[in-house]
């Protein structure tokens, strides 16, 4: 298997166009076309699925374009630290990350990888989720903490853990007492929720449809600190994570019998530019960070 079978494979499964991924790699259609027909009978199995004037990844191709994105990756910082002659521990990490993740979760990930990593730095973006996926798509950030709600082509996506979704009520609400409610007992109360360009905000709304349930919203927010703050000062109920630290504020966090109230939370990159050494080593501290059994933090 040769470096240049990977870099065509590659080509081939970003533009899904012979022609085009040959341009893409200065070389013939024919040569392209042998190469990764090669590769497949290396592999032995198909990666493309092709049609009169274009193809599509087979389930196997989609699994191993994972595998060689990141042995590309891996490739060229290897070259770039030989020309520079020294290791690339250091530099910057362009991070975003949704307005939930502020208040708790991120400091302690940050902290934690100050302590191991001291010479790389970490720039930070906070905003709605569809700018941030805007932001991603055009290479503007490194890496994202987000759900998995994008469809875009050119983002890959992996789950971190499952956040769960409460009704918050102040502490005196004839609710609190309960041990669990349903989106369809709160369909009187007025809601606090965040904005609809707020992928957790999307979330909300389809589980309201499922339940059935029509609330009336009294105000749509950018923070859910705010939210719960509001909902402390009793003008309406909201649908938001548990927030350690605030428990203060003096409202009841009740679980959800139905529906189910959950988001997946993962971290995604643009799998068509090369993540930076700093980059890419903040993404494994991630990752290594989430990968207790059920996906919580392991520390």
């Amino acid at each position: 298997m040769e470096i240049s079978q990977l870099q065509y494979f590659q080509s081939m499964a970003r533009v899904r166009h012979f022609t085009k991924a040959a341009e893409e790699c200065a070389v013939s259609q024919s040569a392209l076309s042998r190469s990764i027909a090669k590769l497949e009978a290396e592999l032995g199995t198909p990666l493309f699925v092709r049609h009169a004037r274009s193809a599509e990844l087979t389930t196997a191709g989609e699994h191993f374009l994972y595998h060689v994105d990141r042995v590309l990756r891996e490739l060229a910082a290897a070259k770039r630290e030989l020309a520079d002659g020294k290791p690339e521990d250091a530099g910057v990490v362009n991070l975003s990350f949704f307005h939930s993740f502020g208040g708790y979760l991120l400091p302690m990930l940050l902290a934690e990888f100050h302590a191991q990593h001291p010479d790389i730095r970490i720039q930070l973006n906070q905003h709605n989720s569809k700018y941030l996926m805007r932001q991603l798509a055009r290479g503007k950030t490194d890496l994202c903490l987000c759900s998995t709600m994008t469809t875009a082509e050119n983002i890959a996506w992996m789950y971190l853990w499952s956040e769960e979704l409460f009704v918050a009520v102040p502490k005196d609400h004839p609710l609190a007492a309960q041990e669990s409610v349903t989106l369809k007992d709160i369909e009187a109360e007025p809601l606090i929720t965040l904005k609809p360009n707020y992928s957790l905000r999307t979330l909300v709304d389809q589980s309201f449809e499922l339940a059935g349930s029509h609330p009336q919203i009294v105000f749509e927010g950018d923070d859910v600190n705010t939210l719960a703050s509001l909902v402390a000062a009793k003008l309406g109920v909201s649908i938001i994570p548990n927030i350690p630290g605030i428990e203060h504020l003096g409202i009841v966090y009740l679980p959800i019998a139905f529906p189910v109230c959950k988001r997946a939370v993962g971290i995604a990159w643009n799998r068509t530019k090369p993540l930076t050494p700093a980059a890419l080593t903040f993404q494994q501290f991630v990752l290594a960070h989430f990968a207790g059994e059920d996906g919580r933090p392991t520390a």
